[in-house]
């Protein structure tokens, strides 16, 4: 039988500027560890530290823009675009434009603090 997800657990964001995360399907709202699905709401400024995850992240822009650090330089990721950050790579997400975003992260498996790697 489905399961329904009825409504999202928020969650405390690292970063600059306080950033709403809603997850659907992750290790917190339906313990599930295989894959998190999430509604992010980033602030124009925020910026988390840099991290080098053991997981796959799949993000969808939905509204504004996300900019995407790596250690080849940086891309702009808009409405429509979607990024591929692939487990053991270097990132760090920011939202530099006036307005912020919105974009679905979709990490395989679940993101995890244990996993996540972030830089001190």
């Amino acid at each position: 039988m489905p399961t329904l997800v009825a409504q999202p657990t928020r969650i405390s964001a690292a970063g600059t500027k306080p950033k709403l995360i809603e997850e659907y399907i992750g290790r917190v709202n339906t313990k599930t560890d295989g894959v998190s699905v999430a509604h992010m709401h980033s602030p124009q400024g925020w910026e988390e530290p840099g991290q080098t995850p053991e997981f796959d992240e799949f993000t969808l822009v939905l509204k504004g823009l996300l900019r995407v650090q790596h250690k080849g330089g940086h891309m702009d990721v808009t409405p429509g675009q979607a990024v591929i950050a692939h487990a053991g790579e270097w990132i760090q997400y920011s939202t530099p434009a006036e307005g912020g975003a919105e974009y679905i992260a979709v990490c395989l498996p679940a993101f995890s603090m244990d996993t996540v790697h972030r830089d001190q």
